[in-house]
C-alpha cells in the first residue's frame, strides 16, 4: 500500500501531491489495477492533513479515470500508467548519478532542473520517434 509524503515547504498543493505520488506509483508499477488506496482515515492519522483535502485528491484521481471509489468498500486502481517497473535497470542507473550528482554538491533543485532540462530535449513532443 502507497504511504504518502506531505512536503509543506514544497510549494505544490497538498491535495497535488497526492495525486502525484499516486501517479508515480501506477507508473512504478507498486500499485496496480485492484489495489486498494488508503482510506482517508488512514491518510489523515499519517500526515495530519484534512480529511477533505484527501477526498479532493482522490476525486481527482477518479475524474481522471485512474480509480474508482466503491461505497463500503474503498478507492481502488482502475488502471496503470506507463511502463516503468520500480526494480528496472534504469532506476539503479539513475540512482548511481543522482549519488554522484550530490557527491558533485548538486542540490535536490539542481539536480531536479538538470533532469528536467535532459527530459525536455528527449522527450519534446516534436522529436517524438526520434531516438536520439
Amino acid at each position: 500500500m502507497i504511504e504518502y509524503r506531505i512536503d509543506r515547504r514544497s510549494g505544490v498543493s497538498t491535495y497535488l501531491q497526492i495525486v502525484q505520488q499516486t501517479k508515480q506509483a501506477l507508473r512504478l508499477g507498486l500499485l496496480e489495477p485492484g489495489d486498494r488506496l488508503p482510506t482517508a482515515r488512514e491518510v489523515v492519522e499519517a500526515t495530519a492533513i484534512n480529511p477533505n483535502t484527501v477526498l479532493k485528491a482522490y476525486r481527482e484521481l477518479e475524474r481522471e479515470g485512474l480509480v474508482e471509489a466503491r461505497r463500503g468498500l474503498g478507492t481502488f486502481v482502475r488502471k496503470s500508467l506507463g511502463t516503468a517497473p520500480a526494480d528496472s535497470p534504469l532506476r539503479g542507473e539513475l540512482a548511481d548519478w543522482a549519488r554522484r550528482a550530490r557527491a558533485a554538491g548538486l542540490e535536490r533543485d539542481d539536480v531536479a532542473a538538470l533532469f528536467s532540462a535532459v527530459l525536455d530535449e528527449h522527450f519534446t513532443h516534436d522529436r517524438k520517434g526520434d531516438e536520439t
